[in-house]
């Protein structure tokens, strides 16, 4: 479920996405049994929703939709603080995740912030919490990053903007279909990504694209085969477009500079279809749908 090849523990703490990470362990071997006094020593079990917020309770200690194994010093210097980002770490580990104040508009307390390729990891894994436990969560004592178990506003926009930039991977599809042998239940943000824009996607504090020409596509149309963003931007613009179909799957990214960009649709299929823009410190999105005659 959380193995990598020849039996390597996936620690997404210590792993560095398409990189060699500093060490990895092997399952049962490397397995803490005591103390451990420094980064690479062996490996444990991280809640990485802390058990201190649910109050250990059953049977959300043990739901491994968000227990990971991970290296025990980094797992340990985690603690329970909140996810999110820092621009200024106290520490910073082999793989490059973080600790320290918080940056992200909304919250200014300690945090530890884990790498860009699996930030979608750990953002699906609370937007699984959050509706796997929805009115199951009274008397949870919750933190400053969710209420019971329910993202707080600033750590909801947080996570969209993860869950966006780190699309569902190849391991969270294999290990959700693990789980599921496991536990019977799944992951539904793992297997349709847009369930997150459904729910929380008016709730994120992102400005609605200004314009979006062809809201509606209809081909065989010529003139519909094309789309055109406007960013609202009085002077040059410089920023990326992304556009995801409706299995969250990143179909177009491509940077743009100006107060518009155009974008081909010729090749979509029909569908419905969410587009992000990153420019000038703001994420503008929308949507658009493509059918067919």
């Amino acid at each position: 479920m959380d193995a990598k090849a020849k039996g390597k523990v996936w620690d997404m703490y210590s792993d560095i996405p398409g990189g060699t990470p500093a060490y990895v362990y092997q399952f049962f071997i490397n397995q803490c049994s005591g103390s451990y006094n420094s980064e690479g020593d062996c490996y444990n079990r991280e809640h990485s929703f802390p058990k201190s917020w649910f109050n250990d309770q059953a049977p959300m200690y043990t739901d491994l939709f968000h227990i990971y194994p991970t290296d025990g010093w980094v797992n340990n210097k985690r603690e329970n603080y909140p996810f999110s980002v820092t621009g200024s770490p106290t520490w910073t580990s082999t793989n490059g995740s973080k600790l320290g104040a918080s940056s992200y508009s909304g919250y200014t307390g300690v945090v530890f912030e884990p790498v860009n390729g699996y930030k979608g990891d750990f953002a699906r894994t609370y937007f699984y919490m959050a509706v796997r436990y929805y009115n199951e969560d009274a008397g949870w004592p919750g933190s400053d990053m969710v209420t019971g178990s329910q993202p707080k506003e600033w750590a909801r926009r947080m996570l969209m903007e993860w869950h966006n930039s780190d699309p569902v991977s190849q391991k969270e599809i294999n290990r959700n279909e693990a789980v599921y042998a496991l536990q019977g239940n799944r992951n539904p943000f793992i297997d349709n990504p847009l369930y997150a824009e459904k729910i929380w996607g008016s709730q994120t504090g992102h400005e609605n694209i200004r314009n979006i020409s062809h809201r509606l596509i209809v081909y065989p149309n010529p003139a519909g085969r094309e789309i055109t963003v406007s960013t609202g931007d009085t002077g040059t613009g410089y920023g990326t477009i992304t556009i995801y179909n409706i299995t969250g799957t990143v179909i177009n990214r491509s940077q743009f500079s100006g107060s518009s960009v155009t974008v081909s649709t010729d090749r979509y299929p029909e569908g419905l279809y969410i587009i992000t823009v990153e420019t000038g410190g703001r994420i503008l999105k929308g949507r658009f749908v493509i059918s067919r005659e």
